[in-house]
C-alpha cells in the first residue's frame, strides 16, 4: 500500500526536527511539505531529500494548512504528519501489508513520546488519526488542536509513532502562549455539559497545573524516567499555567464588559 500513501508535513523553523522526520519517510513516493515561512535551515534541509516536493503558504489556522496539505497530494491516502513525528521501519512494515476495508476512511495511531531520544513510559498525548483517505476525510480546527473528521470507520494501527520534538525550550513557551489562548477560548464559550472530565479540570485555575503535575509524575509515573520525565512534566505544567492566566485574562475581560 505504500505506493498509494502520501506522508504530508507541516513546518515552521523545524530545523530541530525535520531530517528525522524525513529520513523515516525514504519508503515514500513523495513527501509533501507545506512549509509556513521557515527563517531557519529547514527548507535547505528538506531539498537534500529527493522525494521530498515543498509547497509554501501561509498559516492562518492549522485545520485550514493541513486540509491545503491534504489536497496537494496525488495518492488516494494521506499520512498527515508533524515535523517532530518520527516513523520506525516496523511503521512503513505496517503500512505496506494495510488492506483498508471499503467502509475504513482513516487510521489511528498511539504515540510514544520522548524527550531528546529518550522514550518515556507515559504521557498525556492522545491517540489522533494519522492515515486518511483525502476523499473521505477532512480537518478542523478544535481549540488550539486540529482534529480529523472521517466519513466512515476508523481503524487502529499497532505500531506506535515516536513523538520527539528538539526545539528549544524558548519555542515551546512561544508555542504554547498562542495555543493556550485558543484553548481558553474554547474551554470559555464551550457548554459545560459537553466538556469531559479532563477538559473541566483544565478550567479550574490555579488548580489544573498542580493537578497535571501531580498526575503526570506519581500516575503516569514519570518521576521514574529521571531528567526526561522532569522534562515532560515541567512542559506540561508550564502551559497548564499559561492556560490558567488566559482563562483569568478572559473573566477579567468578561467583568469588565458587564
Amino acid at each position: 500500500m505504500l505506493d498509494i500513501i502520501t506522508p504530508v508535513i507541516l513546518t515552521y523553523n523545524e530545523e530541530a526536527n525535520i531530517e528525522r522526520s524525513l529520513a523515516g519517510l525514504a519508503w515514500a513516493r513523495e513527501v509533501v511539505l507545506v512549509d509556513s515561512g521557515s527563517t531557519d535551515a529547514t527548507l535547505a534541509i528538506a531539498r537534500c531529500f529527493v522525494n521530498v516536493r515543498i509547497v509554501e503558504r501561509g498559516m492562518d489556522s492549522l485545520a485550514a494548512q493541513s486540509n491545503f496539505g491534504i489536497a496537494q497530494a496525488r495518492t488516494p491516502w494521506v499520512l498527515l504528519l508533524d515535523a517532530d513525528y518520527i516513523l520506525s521501519p516496523a511503521f512503513a512494515d505496517e503500512l505496506r501489508a494495510l488492506t483498508p476495508p471499503p467502509n475504513v476512511r482513516a487510521y489511528r495511531a498511539a504515540f510514544t513520546y520522548a524527550v531528546n531520544g529518550k522514550p518515556l513510559r507515559a504521557s498525556l498525548y492522545p491517540p489522533r488519526i494519522v492515515l486518511l483517505h483525502h476523499e473521505h476525510a477532512r480537518v478542523w480546527q478544535d481549540g488550539h488542536a486540529h482534529r480529523v473528521l472521517a466519513e466512515g470507520d476508523i481503524g487502529d494501527l499497532e505500531t506506535r509513532v515516536v513523538h520527539d520534538d528538539r526545539k528549544s525550550f524558548a519555542r515551546f513557551v512561544e508555542r504554547q502562549k498562542k495555543y493556550m489562548r485558543q484553548e481558553a477560548e474554547k474551554l470559555r464559550t464551550a457548554d459545560p455539559h459537553t466538556l469531559n472530565f479532563a477538559a473541566r479540570i483544565r478550567k479550574l485555575i490555579v488548580i489544573a497545573p498542580l493537578a497535571v503535575l501531580f498526575h503526570t509524575l506519581f500516575v503516569k509515573g514519570l518521576i521514574l524516567d529521571g531528567v526526561a520525565g522532569l522534562r515532560y512534566t515541567w512542559e506540561r505544567f508550564v502551559a497548564e499555567v499559561i492556560l490558567s492566566r488566559e482563562l483569568m485574562k478572559a473573566e477579567g475581560r468578561r467583568q469588565k464588559a458587564e
